[in-house]
């Protein structure tokens, strides 16, 4: 659904890039929990006839990270620093059954589904760095193989008028009714080759008629198996949602997601999750994110309170890269405000205290101008926080960094904090 969304809104064909030229705003509702600390650069490949060989540029030293994942969404190769440094470079994307040699010049990158996502991201040091930054992005040049060496062909759009680009994918999918959710799960299934550690699971769903190799008609299952899955449909989005606070690890109120991200194995449910809540995570290798729904007490994070988040100078989050904080509303989107201003980071002039320490202001209303560079304004409602340290150090990635508690700078009542924890 966020393909077909996607590429039918921007009219941006397969094996193509779109970018982002401009960070996203409140409006913005294609994925959820989106940052704006590196501008998107996003492509949808089709592997199916022959590879596809992504070009990047010389980007001087600048970050950035070009993640591929496959119809899974396990990310299974990533272009940027940690791996294959900022130098330009070729590479060949090859499906489960393309066809075609690799010039001696491209480095070959295998691809277990033909389905292939790439969310690339350039860093950007705020609006004032986007003059150097679109040139990086219009280096970025997908080519499929027999194209190689020719001029480059213009693409047919893909725009599709049946699909519902108004309707955040996600809401698309948990509103679908069982019948239409698994037929096209079914058909998700036959065109992308599952994993080799999926056979268990492929077995159990033969017993009820869901194969790779055949197309599903839910109306022949009987009614007792369709009333069944369509129970086990609502039960499962049920218990992703019910996860969606909990975290990986808790610290300090904080939820940390140091394993099994961008990687699942078997671990469906925690896919399903991650999907809801922001599909595309990437491996923590290159990224680790820290989420908070709750202050350090447990109360719920909610607008009719301040808040203080206080970083000492050993607990600003250590990075090779950067990092930053970024407010979220309820529906895991950008709160409209009056400064436009939906994260905090070290690209930002913040005013730090004489022992090096950081004093981050989260609150609706004002704090005043003195605190104006530290304030992250927060919605009336419910909210969360997300920390995204990019690259990040050793000390983040083994766990010995922990993320600060986030406090209230006043008490509260039990009528307050019943309504923050959603009672």
């Amino acid at each position: 659904m966020t393909r077909r969304v996607g590429t039918s809104r921007e009219h941006v064909p397969a094996n193509a890039f779109h970018h982002m030229r401009c960070f996203p705003n409140a409006n913005f509702r294609d994925v959820v929990r989106p940052n704006v600390d590196t501008l998107y650069s996003s492509a949808w490949l089709d592997l199916k006839e022959e590879p596809v060989i992504l070009s990047v540029p010389d980007t001087k030293g600048r970050y950035y990270l070009m993640p591929m994942m496959d119809a899974w969404t396990d990310v299974f190769a990533v272009l940027g620093p940690r791996t294959t440094g900022t130098a330009s470079g070729h590479f060949g994307i090859v499906g489960p059954h393309s066809k075609g040699e690799l010039p001696t010049s491209v480095e070959r990158i295998e691809s277990p589904t033909n389905l292939v996502w790439i969310i690339g991201r350039t860093q950007t040091h705020g609006m004032a760095d986007y003059a150097n930054v679109h040139p990086i992005q219009d280096g970025y040049q997908l080519t499929p193989l027999s194209q190689w060496g020719k001029p480059i062909a213009s693409l047919k759009s893909t725009y599709d008028p049946s699909v519902n680009i108004n309707t955040p994918p996600v809401e698309q999918v948990t509103q679908m009714d069982s019948a239409t959710f698994f037929e096209t799960f079914a058909a998700c299934l036959g065109n992308n080759p599952p994993h080799l550690n999926d056979w268990p699971i492929l077995a159990r769903m033969r017993q009820i008629g869901i194969a790779p190799e055949k197309d599903l008609k839910f109306a022949s299952l009987g009614d007792d198996l369709a009333s069944a899955l369509d129970s086990a449909a609502k039960s499962a989005l049920e218990q992703i949602t019910k996860r969606d606070r909990r975290g990986t690890r808790g610290i300090n109120g904080w939820g940390v997601a140091y394993d099994n991200i961008g990687c699942y194995g078997v671990s469906y449910l925690r896919r399903a999750r991650v999907a809801f809540n922001g599909l595309g995570a990437i491996r923590p290798e290159d990224a680790i994110y820290a989420h908070a729904f709750v202050d350090g007490t447990g109360n719920r994070l909610h607008g009719s309170q301040a808040y203080i988040l206080h970083f000492d100078k050993h607990e600003i989050p250590p990075t090779y890269a950067f990092w930053s904080v970024t407010l979220y509303g309820e529906n895991n989107c950008f709160v409209p405000n009056s400064l436009n201003r939906y994260a905090l980071g070290d690209r930002d002039a913040m005013t730090y205290n004489s022992d090096s320490s950081l004093d981050l202001w989260i609150q609706h209303d004002h704090p005043g101008r003195d605190k104006e560079a530290n304030w992250l304004p927060a919605p009336t409602g419910h909210f969360s926080l997300s920390i995204r340290n990019y690259a990040p150090r050793p000390e983040v990635t083994n766990g010995t960094w922990k993320p600060p508690p986030i406090q209230r700078c006043k008490p509260v009542d039990d009528q307050e904090t019943n309504l923050r924890m959603g009672a």
